[in-house]
């Protein structure tokens, strides 16, 4: 178990937003905000080499069972953004907080979080507890980067 306060764990991508994902106002479909959530949630899992084709290798699949998104300013198309993703969560489900960025000004133009808990492939029972095999991935990331 890490002692002290725990390093939080971030990762982050950078992009310029698509016409297709554009409403006929100009601006960013909000349902495509949970896509570049995703993307940055991607990058995340790798940091940790725990990604998708690993999670269900060792057993386990990471349904949401929570989102939140809180818009804070309309995000046009073609315009650059910044995605930041941060597991904050992780002893017993795992949340992963979000931060859309304006890639230009940097000013934050959307935050969120996802909330995801570990279901037994074999057993299709939800888990209480991360398994162990997730734990240690984050353990061993902490102790790698103290």
């Amino acid at each position: 178990m890490t002692v002290g306060k725990p390093i939080l764990i971030s990762a982050e991508l950078s992009l310029t937003t698509n016409f297709q994902d554009a409403d006929p106002m100009g601006v960013i479909y909000h349902g495509n905000y949970f896509r570049y959530f995703e993307e940055a949630r991607h990058q995340l899992m790798n940091k940790l080499n725990y990604s998708y084709r690993e999670m269900e290798a060792s057993g386990y699949v990471w349904p949401i069972i929570d989102t939140r998104v809180k818009y804070v300013k309309s995000i046009p198309y073609d315009h650059p953004i910044r995605v930041t993703a941060t597991l904050t969560e992780w002893e017993n489900r795992l949340r992963v907080d979000y931060v859309i960025y304006d890639g230009e000004t940097g000013a934050r133009m959307t935050k969120g979080y996802t909330m995801q808990v570990a279901v037994s492939i074999d057993k299709r029972e939800m888990c209480f507890v991360s398994p162990k095999i997730f734990t240690d991935k984050v353990e061993a990331y902490h102790a790698n980067n103290a």
